[in-house]
């Protein structure tokens, strides 16, 4: 074993164990130098393997703080909650729901719901969590006539899905479009990240029974915690 893997090893140790705790700054290269009596290029590479493996992450004004592997999440092939995807990484869920009101559809929101421009819909912003780290900020746009109780629903307790599907009118299938950006100041604030950071972004359009669309919504990842499953298929014409 090389004398950064049994430095990459001890301060995974330290991590597990809690003396490194999930969102705290680790001492920097030069106190680790010292802590273990080696180069600062052995401590470097110690430190970019756990980066790699998802247990430490670089921050430009923090230096190197604890994380947690990335999750690694069925959401881009299939339709399932974020609860159940959480479980299913061996996560904590938890939601903050940051705005639920009734709203006109503006022109834009209108056009993906196939609705017309004014028509009411429910406007539902949510911060959500893996553990205590922010993990998805997601922005959705239901149509009120398919959901008229919705307002007594609590969108921190309950998903989206199964209160459509409680409702009486499930989403049935979804189109998910991927973009990769750049955190803002804004979304680096919501999503503790520096901005300039990597974001995964999906806009999905969820539909009913009868094909009727019933959600939009734009869901913001943080791109260094995430990691999405795609499963392709040879076409016939191939």
């Amino acid at each position: 074993m090389t004398l950064y893997d049994q430095i990459k090893d001890d301060l995974l140790a330290k991590i597990k164990n809690g003396t490194y705790a999930v969102g705290e700054t680790i001492p920097s290269e030069m106190q680790l130098c010292d802590m273990y009596g080696v180069s600062r290029s052995t401590i470097r590479q110690a430190m970019q393997t756990l980066v790699s493996e998802g247990y430490l992450e670089k921050r430009q004004r923090r230096g190197t703080v604890v994380t947690l592997p990335k999750v690694d999440q069925a959401f881009a092939m299939r339709i399932m909650s974020f609860e159940d995807e959480m479980k299913r990484a061996g996560r904590a869920p938890r939601t903050k729901v940051l705005t639920f009101k009734r709203v006109k559809a503006t022109t834009e929101i209108a056009s993906k719901l196939e609705l017309e421009p004014g028509e009411d819909v429910y406007k539902l912003v949510r911060l959500r969590y893996a553990d205590d780290t922010p993990n998805v900020f997601v922005e959705s746009y239901i149509p009120c006539k398919p959901y008229q109780d919705f307002d007594a629903v609590n969108f921190e307790e309950t998903s989206l899905y199964f209160a459509m599907s409680k409702s009486g009118n499930p989403v049935e299938r979804a189109h998910r479009h991927l973009e990769v950006s750049k955190a803002n100041v804004t979304t680096a604030a919501l999503l503790d990240i520096e901005e300039g950071d990597p974001l995964i972004i999906f806009q999905t359009v969820a539909r009913d029974a009868l094909d009727s669309p019933v959600e939009y919504s734009v869901a913001t990842y943080r791109g260094e915690s995430n990691s999405f499953d795609f499963e392709v298929r040879v076409s016939e014409s191939s």
